[in-house]
Formats: structure tokens, sequence, C-alpha cells
């Protein structure tokens, strides 16, 4: 699949022929902080109550004439960050017009790195992806399928770096069922800690005070900082089942949800300091 991910990694590829002073450079370039957002966005669907699951939900399978103008709207809230993770996303296929809704987002909000990965592909019908949008460049990309009876959740791994250490994002998109979710996150546990420095978020479908987290917490370091951000449903939010979650080596500056009702999601927020030994590659 072509996406500019992939050449963002050729780029990368030759960064062994640099010269030690344009490494040094990369690395007094280097962000110290990164604004991160995780958004389910329900393929551009706005949804405004629980009736309109009903009377909209022919827009999960039929093109709509509203769609490319709630994918504008989303590409404004989402161009003041550096790294966004997108659930609900379509890959291109009949219900979205055929348009990549990663790629068209990260054209119109000006990201020059994205990847989509798609979980469940139902042909011309629906491509049901997940999509990673960043401002700096990644040095490696790792696709992973979720355990489950239902096939069609994944995870996805972009991982950052520069001379120094290297950061890894993870974007998740879980089940409804709760066995199939303590799976899918034992699962993720061992992929969570192979990285020393890692940011996990994503569309989990359970609250942070749950067995699910329970379980994520005793096998890995990581930690929400602030509990109870309601993301959903975005027109009363009453469930914090939308998170993202740092690595004890990672300090947060500020975390919260945005107010920006137009997917069933609300967006959350996340500012991030980061170690002097990370060195990322604008």
């Amino acid at each position: 699949m072509y996406n500019r991910t992939s050449e963002a990694l050729s780029a990368r590829s030759g960064a062994d022929d640099q010269s030690r002073s344009q490494q040094e450079a990369a690395v007094s370039d280097s962000p110290r902080s990164l604004r991160v957002m995780t958004y389910n966005i329900q393929t551009g669907i706005e949804t405004s109550y629980y009736r309109h699951y009903v009377t909209r939900g022919w827009r999960h399978f039929l093109p709509d004439t509203s769609r490319r103008g709630n994918l504008d709207r989303i590409a404004e809230v989402i161009g003041d960050y550096d790294l966004v993770g997108l659930q609900e996303v379509d890959g291109g296929s009949f219900r979205s017009g055929f348009i990549n809704q990663v790629e068209y987002l990260s054209n119109r909000a000006g990201f020059p790195f994205w990847y989509s990965q798609t979980n469940r592909n139902i042909g011309k019908l629906a491509r049901h992806s997940n999509g990673l949008l960043s401002r700096l460049r990644p040095v490696e990309i790792r696709e992973h399928k979720l355990p489950g009876m239902i096939p069609g959740r994944g995870a996805l791994v972009m991982r950052f770096g520069g001379p120094g250490e290297s950061l890894a994002i993870v974007l998740v998109h879980l089940a409804l069922g709760q066995r199939t979710r303590l799976q899918q996150l034992a699962y993720l546990s061992e992929v969570i800690n192979s990285y020393d420095h890692v940011v996990v978020m994503g569309d989990f479908n359970c609250i942070s005070r749950s067995r699910e987290f329970d379980l994520l917490r005793s096998r890995t370091n990581l930690s929400e900082p602030i509990h109870d951000l309601h993301s959903f449903p975005s027109w009363r939010p009453q469930q914090n089942i939308d998170h993202i979650l740092v690595s004890s080596s990672l300090k947060v500056i500020s975390a919260t949800v945005l107010d920006y009702p137009l997917s069933d999601h609300l967006p959350v927020t996340m500012k991030i300091s980061l170690p002097e030994q990370v060195a990322l590659v604008p």
C-alpha cells in the first residue's frame, strides 16, 4: 500500500550516511515536548444523539455528501498537534467515496507522515482502519493483529528516534467484549514492554477503573495521569473509554478532553515532556 510513511522510512534508511554534525544538529532541533491526540472519528459521521445511531446508521455502509465536510472540520482540530491517532477511519472504499481518510486528513491538516492500518477489509464496501498522523519522521512501523474470536482488531506501533533512545507510539482499538479485551491487553503488554519510552492511546472500550486496566498496570509501567476524562458519548460525556497512557519515563504536562462533538467520541489530548536521552527527528 502506497503511503507517505513508506517514503519516510526510505528516507530515514539513509540516515546512517549523514555526517556526525548533521546528527548533532538533529538532536539540537529535536522537540522536547509533544502534543498528542487520540480521536475515534466514526468515519466522519456526525452523531449528536442516541437516535442518530438509527437514523444515520446507513452512513456506515453508504456514501454521504456531508462526510467530506465533516472530515474538513476534523482536520481543523487535529492540525494543532504533533501526533494524532485515529480510530474508526475508512481506508478507501465505497462508503467513503473511495477516499483513504487517513491520507485525506494528513493532507488537509498538513501532516507530512501518515500510516493507515486496515484491520477489517470488506473489499470495495468498507475498509475498517486505524491511522497515525505525524509531524515527526518515523524510523519504524509495525502492525499487530490482536487476538479475538472475531477478527478485525489491531494495534499500530510507530517508533521515532534519532541518535539517542527512541519513543514508541502504540495506537489501539480494542474489542467490545471484556474477555476479549483482557486477551488483547495481555498480548499488548508484551509489545509495550519491548520499549523503554512509550505512549499508548486509542479507544479501549473500557473505563480506567476496570479489570482490564488493572491487568495492564500490573504487567507494564504505564499509567494514566488523569482519571475520568470522559469522552463518550460526545453530546453527554459520561464514560472515559478513550485513553492516553504513558511510561514512567515520560512527564505529562497537561491532559484534557476537547469539547468538539462531531463524532460520537470526543478527542482526548495530552502534552508530554520527553527525557533528554530521547532525540526525535523533525
